[in-house]
């Protein structure tokens, strides 16, 4: 992936025990219209967290299949439209996926 930004998440490549989830890097995302992207600073690991690596709370349609509900950290960069949130506010968030 040279010259494209990665990060670095928690990826679980089917559903079962702890031991499914792996440390993976892939590309950072685009904020879409009225979206923030968040730099993570931490993230909560939640039941439907647990839940959905077990294979048992699919995430929705048009949610990331990263888990992590639960964050805090800066925002990095802002979609089309949005007003409330400008590049460097820290901010905690409950997301649709990670």
């Amino acid at each position: 992936m040279a010259g494209q930004a990665t990060m670095r998440y928690i990826h679980h490549s089917a559903a079962g025990a702890p031991s499914v989830l792996a440390l993976t890097e892939g590309p950072v995302p685009e904020p879409s219209a009225h979206e923030v992207l968040i730099q993570v600073a931490a993230a909560g690991v939640n039941r439907p967290d647990v839940l959905q690596r077990q294979g048992l709370y699919p995430p929705p349609e048009d949610a990331s299949p990263v888990l992590g509900l639960e964050v805090s950290g800066t925002v990095v960069a802002v979609g089309e439209g949005v007003q409330r949130w400008q590049l460097g506010d820290r901010v905690c968030a409950l997301v649709n996926g990670g």
